[in-house]
């Protein structure tokens, strides 16, 4: 996501074309994947239960600093020397919003990466549709498809992903109403400030926010040396280092300070981040933004420098 909230410019008829076919032909193996990995990870999930509002006693967990004091079970916390919150089971199955950037600079892939970013961002998202339909949670996806309700979420998803136009930047999220969780993969490559712009108001309408940054690991090893060419896949503009590997330390650098500050920016919100590398098991990434959307904060996954 080179250009986030901008329309890809100096892109032909043709060339659009040809990326809305190559899309087209990816989903369907991305599908299988999804449906692999899924079933791979879902015995320990299927029917487990997840604290939300309800009336039905769930579990005592420690009082975790921030949280409301109306929460704590006073009278369980009276019995030794630690505070505890009262969970209640999740009882109403509600709407997850998936998106993926689908935009020119997701379909990177060095020798170093296992998939694409596209594939791999794609992959995450059906699986976990997969996931959350079996668990009767209701699936939608901005711009692409209305929330529905159906053990065959993940393979509506896919075909609406097929014959969905081709975009670039944030997704329209006008659509969303109530509160809702919305879960945004991508590489999120833009500046932390701009994405912040376009994610900060989805907060105040009472979302709740997952995003997951998807990388390659060239892109955050920068293993490149000698001449070399960099092209931006969004707006084809170019760059000549003549020594690349001279400017490796301030690269990396600036690279995981926009990570951080995303991520940062993102926990004062009450949003969940994660990342991931293409080089390691997209199962991994599955029990993370899983575990975020139960609840259950999950740290250390994918490639965490």
């Amino acid at each position: 996501m080179a250009s986030i909230g901008q329309i890809v410019q100096q892109t032909s008829g043709s060339e659009v074309l040809s990326r809305a076919q190559a899309r087209a032909a990816l989903v369907p193996d991305c599908m299988v994947e999804a449906k692999r990995i899924a079933n791979t990870v879902i015995a320990g999930w299927h029917g487990r239960r997840k604290r939300g509002i309800g009336e039905n006693f769930w579990q005592f967990r420690p009082y975790a600093e921030g949280e409301s004091f109306a929460a704590i079970d006073w009278r369980r916390s009276a019995r030794d020397d630690h505070t505890y919150v009262r969970d209640r089971e999740w009882e109403a199955a509600h709407t997850v919003w998936l998106w993926a950037d689908l935009s020119p600079s997701m379909m990177y892939k060095s020798t170093f990466g296992s998939v694409s970013k596209e594939s791999r961002a794609l992959v995450l998202m059906l699986a976990l549709a997969e996931i959350l339909a079996r668990s009767g949670e209701r699936i939608g996806c901005p711009g692409i498809m209305e929330p529905v309700s159906s053990r065959n979420a993940a393979e509506r998803l896919a075909t609406a992903i097929m014959h969905a136009p081709q975009t670039s930047g944030m997704p329209d999220t006008s659509m969303i109403r109530g509160n809702s969780d919305i879960v945004l993969i991508g590489d999120f490559l833009d500046e932390a400030d701009r994405i912040m712009e376009r994610i900060a108001p989805l907060a105040r309408r009472g979302m709740r926010g997952h995003v997951v940054e998807v990388a390659d690991p060239a892109e955050e090893t920068f293993p490149y040396t000698g001449r070399t060419e960099f092209t931006d896949p969004e707006t084809g503009e170019k760059l000549v280092s003549g020594r690349a590997e001279t400017v490796r330390e301030d690269y990396r650098r600036a690279y995981l300070l926009r990570r951080e500050t995303l991520g940062e920016a993102l926990r004062r919100l009450g949003w969940s981040f994660a990342f991931h590398r293409t080089d390691h098991l997209a199962s991994e990434a599955l029990v993370a933004v899983h575990g975020s959307l139960s609840g259950m904060p999950v740290t250390g996954y994918g490639g965490r420098s």
